[in-house]
């Protein structure tokens, strides 16, 4: 049998998620041999969460050019994802990454350096 978490429950889990990426924690892309591609900084504040337990990403683009953009600093295939603090201590780690069925939908996952990588919305569900 599942095992299955109150709204409430979800909620606060995220909640403290949120409280322990902190204030302008990161978003780094990783290639399948942990070659970082690219780092995204988050909002002050990374997101917020629902009631159901989403927690959704804030803007730190103040509403232009998606929630999120950097460029990529090196070139490859983006097949991982992990959010840092803004001191790089990891908080959340092993999330995929590809073009569909994975934790972070990207239009191409292919990176080349410097090229320009936007991020429209981000959300993480809790299970």
């Amino acid at each position: 049998m599942a095992v299955i978490y109150t709204n409430a429950t979800k909620q606060a889990r995220m909640n403290a998620v949120v409280t322990a990426i902190g204030s302008s924690g990161r978003l780094k892309l990783f290639t399948a041999g942990d070659v970082l591609l690219a780092t995204f900084t988050l909002a002050g504040t990374a997101g917020t969460a629902s009631g159901t337990g989403v927690l959704t990403f804030s803007d730190a683009n103040g509403g232009t050019a998606g929630i999120l953009n950097t460029t990529a600093s090196a070139g490859g295939t983006a097949t991982k994802a992990s959010i840092t603090t803004s001191a790089d201590v990891d908080v959340i780690t092993g999330l995929t990454v590809g073009t569909t069925g994975t934790d972070l939908v990207l239009d191409n996952n292919v990176l080349a350096i410097s090229q320009a990588i936007t991020i429209n919305s981000a959300t993480i569900t809790h299970a």
